[in-house]
């Protein structure tokens, strides 16, 4: 038996990086996974748990796939990052960040909790960044002000059901090795005139010297869906 058997997991922007990554570590542990992802091409491959379209910036669309889950496990993974300052940020980029960034967030526990409190447990588990309010990173104005946000909606959310068996953390990795990130590697290049160029300054800007594998990030994910974490909530890891 895996850490996570009986548990029914939902998972956003399961088709590439960490939200694939994580469908694949959490059923590695025993979990029955939803895998969900706006683009249906992207979920191919991932055998042995169900998977289907959802639309995180539709009502209806995250209403039928959570009521499809019912999940003890909620991995909000869906997110976008926009480069440039506040100088650079346009009104239709700001909004559209705040809509998928944390607004989709609003939609997905809104839909989910019930069940969970019905349950008398659940674990819901959101992706920020460590560009929000634990850094700053150069560019990222929109980006880092979303993820920001969802640290303070994850604390409000583990606040206002600590007592009902809920969990609610955030994620907030450094830079993680992805598809998209790959394609912000090379539009930076374009701008420097160098792929290498730009993945040097990338990587420059990350402590340990690299950046993360997708794996690394689910690990943490299947950690903080199991009971091991019982008593933490609230908390950006």
């Amino acid at each position: 038996m895996g850490r996570l058997t009986g548990k029914r997991a939902l998972i956003t922007a399961a088709g590439q990086g960490i939200g694939r990554a994580s469908a694949l570590a959490m059923g590695a542990e025993g979990a029955e996974v939803f895998a969900t992802d706006i683009d249906a091409n992207a979920l191919a491959g991932l055998d042995g748990m169900e998977t289907f379209v959802m639309d995180v910036r539709d009502d209806a669309s995250v209403a039928e796939g959570v009521a499809k889950a019912a999940p003890d496990v909620l991995f909000n993974c869906a997110g976008f990052v926009h480069h440039g300052t506040v100088l650079d940020a346009t009104d239709g980029e700001w909004d559209f960040a705040f809509d998928l960034n944390v607004r989709a967030m609003y939609r997905t526990i809104r839909a989910a909790l019930p069940g969970m409190l019905d349950k008398g447990s659940g674990s819901i588990i959101n992706m920020s960044s460590a560009c929000s309010s634990v850094m700053g990173a150069p560019n990222r104005f929109v980006y880092g002000t979303t993820k920001a946000a969802v640290i303070g909606l994850t604390k409000s959310v583990a606040l206002d059901f600590i007592t009902k068996g809920i969990r609610c953390n955030a994620i907030c990795p450094g830079t993680v090795e992805s598809p998209s990130w790959h394609e912000r590697v090379k539009a930076l290049g374009e701008e420097m005139g160098s792929y290498e160029a730009a993945l040097e300054a990338f990587v420059s800007r990350q402590p340990m010297g690299r950046v993360a594998s997708p794996e690394e990030i689910a690990a943490l994910t299947v950690y903080l869906a199991s009971e091991d974490p019982a008593f933490t909530t609230g908390q950006p890891f």
